[in-house]
């Protein structure tokens, strides 16, 4: 695709980044609410049955998914035309979703600004290798990378990673503003769990909100991973790195069945987001759909994303995604390679 093309592709969404702030309340609405209401009759029904309640928390999980929608445009100042509106909608939905609005705003900004550039990798993204970095890492650093991307690590202690230390503590560098926001919501998340402890009890609290964040949490953690780990995603050496193809081919549509889609607002899009990310997510099919040159993204659906489990290693050779396995052997060669150097080394000080 040409400069120029680029360009006009960019100029064709920008109609749609604007945020409307009717459509806004109504979402915050039928959000909120609705998440509050099912935590309630979690409550209520466990004198009814333990199985009731977790199943309200599981769809409760889901509106806590479309709550963190929310709390992302807010950090991309695209909910509202507001600032100080997005920052306060954005501190309140990151109090109801344990996400720091302010930190959580500095690193997803590095992710859009970096994202499939294989020389700025490691804010905001999701920990990836090459085939030739894998090779040449140590044992150690081998073994560290194929646990973090080992789908009961990622999607299993992930969520409790996220939630009790990545967002409860500033990172290095932090600015008072930020080291604020997080001390702030860290407060009121306490506030409201002591509260609710107090009212209903230590264990009633556990089973109903300990479903609804890790399955929130993991959902999340698996919509990231996939629209960027998908077969043929794009990633190149700053060199090469373009912003446009990034957005559109290093990102997918995910093409999820209507309710999934209602409750992930919009999110599957993810290709027009990363091109423009002032698109708020009401906005994001309409995008999509007037703008013929995006439908050609690579569309991934319910059933062929499990694929991108499999997916471990980027290959530059190939410009895919690779397994563990696929690579074995070159691993073998390598390893190989390295014992013999080590004998030779050994003789020749002899």
């Amino acid at each position: 695709m040409s400069k120029e093309k680029q360009a006009q592709l960019r100029k064709s969404v920008t109609p749609y980044a604007k945020s409307n702030t009717k459509a806004s309340i109504i979402q915050i609405l039928n959000t909120i609410i609705p998440f509050i209401l099912l935590w309630f009759l979690a409550y209520q029904s466990l004198s009814i049955s333990i199985w009731l309640t977790i199943a309200l928390s599981i769809i409760a999980a889901g509106f806590v998914v479309r709550t963190f929608i929310i709390f992302h445009d807010c950090t991309h100042m695209s909910f509202f035309k507001n600032k100080k509106a997005n920052r306060i909608v954005g501190t309140i939905t990151g109090i109801i979703t344990h996400f720091a609005f302010e930190k959580w705003k500095w690193s997803h900004s590095i992710h859009h600004a970096t994202s499939s550039n294989l020389d700025k990798r490691g804010i905001g993204d999701v920990w990836v290798m090459t085939v030739d970095e894998y090779v040449e890492a140590s044992t150690w650093k081998r073994i560290v990378y194929r646990l973090y991307r080992n789908p009961i690590v990622m999607f299993g202690l992930g969520p409790l990673y996220l939630f009790l230390i990545s967002n409860r503590f500033n990172r290095k560098g932090a600015k008072r503003k930020e080291r604020f926001n997080t001390y702030l919501i860290n407060l009121f998340i306490a506030a409201i769990y002591a509260l609710l402890i107090w009212a209903i009890g230590w264990q009633a609290f556990l089973i109903i909100q300990v479903p609804i964040l890790f399955i929130a949490g993991a959902a999340g953690i698996w919509l990231f991973y996939v629209q960027h780990q998908f077969e043929d995603s794009y990633f190149e050496n700053e060199e090469e790195w373009d912003y446009v193809k990034a957005a559109v081919d290093g990102s997918s549509y995910y093409k999820l069945p209507k309710i999934i889609e209602w409750l992930t607002g919009s999110i599957g899009y993810h290709h027009v987001h990363h091109l423009s990310p002032r698109v708020p997510n009401y906005n994001l099919e309409k995008a999509h759909e007037s703008t013929p040159p995006l439908q050609k993204a690579t569309t991934i659906t319910l059933a062929t994303s499990l694929k991108s489990i499999h997916f471990r290693l980027y290959d530059e050779a190939s410009k895919t995604f690779v397994s563990f396995k696929e690579i074995k052997d070159q691993v073998k060669a390598q390893k190989n390679d390295l014992q013999l150097s080590t004998r030779r080394a050994s003789i020749e000080d002899k």
